[in-house]
């Protein structure tokens, strides 16, 4: 009884997704160079005396049932060899990944098909269409490898082709589609499985930056009802602020810092990190909510001089009213409760942090 009560605690506490003290080293002999990278040689190192590469270097995180996790950092960072891991198209040199408590390393070939197949899907950078397909076609690819029937598949992709804006589209092929269109169809088709976690490597890179855009919104949009478990890939600050519970910031193979996106904002964790958060635009992405003092620490406000802001709001909301009036911000949620209050110097000084 008592086993299974451990076994039963610990399934409940287990995150979505798993990765744990991953190692991959890319070259002749990976095994005989990973002595060398766990003492503590740098990438560069070893690709001058070995000519191997590393590719991740002892990451471990844990990513949560239904939240949006964006992994970034430069190119050659690790980030695509990350996501690849999940999936296993690339095997670590060393290491665990574990996916609802299973270890896909445990994964026989036959299994590791089902796994795919019913478990994750994928959306790459450059749409990875069939051209020879149609729209409806390429949508119902993955429930085509499920074995399931044209009638019933047909229906489905219909349904995720309609989710994502391209109704009256389904009969074209791709090479009659923009680019935009065409990263929606991927879309579609990861969808149309309904897998449990998405996977999205440098999934908008390729579009425009307006396409780009109106696809992050897409995305938000269908997260908000579906509350998948996605991992997405992407280099673009912006972006991963946009879409993110929590970052991943990878360098040289190396997660060097995991957090919400007004974490790593505020509070980066080296100079490689704040490198990348220098130019933010921090109104953009800090809500009220998260710099205010609560009503118990409210001394020293002037309540004769406030604007009324909402818990949820960004700082771009409401700073010009706050400038313009030399105020203090009342906090309140969504019934009018006071929450808290944030003085204008309290306002400049974190807009002016570095």
């Amino acid at each position: 009884m008592q086993d299974t009560k451990s076994t039963a605690t610990k399934l409940i506490n287990m995150s979505k997704i798993e990765i744990n003290n991953v190692y991959k080293i890319f070259g002749n002999n990976p095994k005989s160079i990973l002595p060398l990278v766990k003492e503590g040689k740098s990438k560069e190192q070893i690709l001058e005396e070995t000519g191997h590469t590393v590719g991740l270097d002892n990451v471990s995180l844990k990513i949560e049932e239904g939240e949006t996790f964006v992994c970034m950092g430069l190119s050659g960072s690790g980030k695509s060899t990350l996501i690849r891991h999940l999936n296993r198209l690339i095997d670590p040199t060393e290491g665990e990944i574990l996916i609802e408590g299973t270890n896909v390393m445990s994964l026989n070939k036959e299994k590791l098909v089902e796994f795919r197949r019913h478990k994750m899907s994928m959306v790459f950078q450059r749409f990875g269409l069939f051209p020879h397909r149609t729209v409806i076609e390429n949508v119902g690819y993955g429930l085509e490898m499920q074995g399931i029937s044209e009638a019933e598949r047909n229906k489905t992709s219909m349904e995720k082709i309609e989710a994502v804006g391209l109704s009256g589209f389904e009969k074209q092929f791709p090479a009659q589609l923009s680019g935009g269109m065409q990263q929606r169809v991927g879309l579609a088709r990861a969808l149309a499985t309904d897998t449990d976690i998405m996977l999205m490597d440098e999934a908008f890179s390729a579009l425009d930056p307006l396409i780009r855009s109106d696809m992050q919104k897409q995305l938000l949009s269908l997260q908000s009802e579906l509350k998948k478990t996605i991992v997405f890939i992407t280099h673009d600050l912006d972006e991963s602020l946009r879409l993110g519970d929590h970052i991943g910031i990878l360098n040289d193979g190396k997660l060097v810092q995991v957090g919400t996106p007004v974490d790593i904002i505020m509070n980066p964790a080296d100079d490689y990190v704040e490198a990348f958060v220098k130019d933010v635009n921090r109104t953009k992405v800090i809500k009220a909510k998260t710099i205010m003092n609560t009503v118990k620490n409210s001394n020293g406000i002037d309540k004769n001089n406030l604007v009324k802001v909402g818990e949820d709001q960004f700082i771009e909301e409401f700073l010009p009213q706050v400038v313009c009036t030399n105020a203090s911000c009342e906090v309140v949620d969504k019934s009018g409760n006071v929450k808290g209050y944030i003085t204008n110097k309290e306002l400049q000084k974190t807009l002016t942090k570095s």
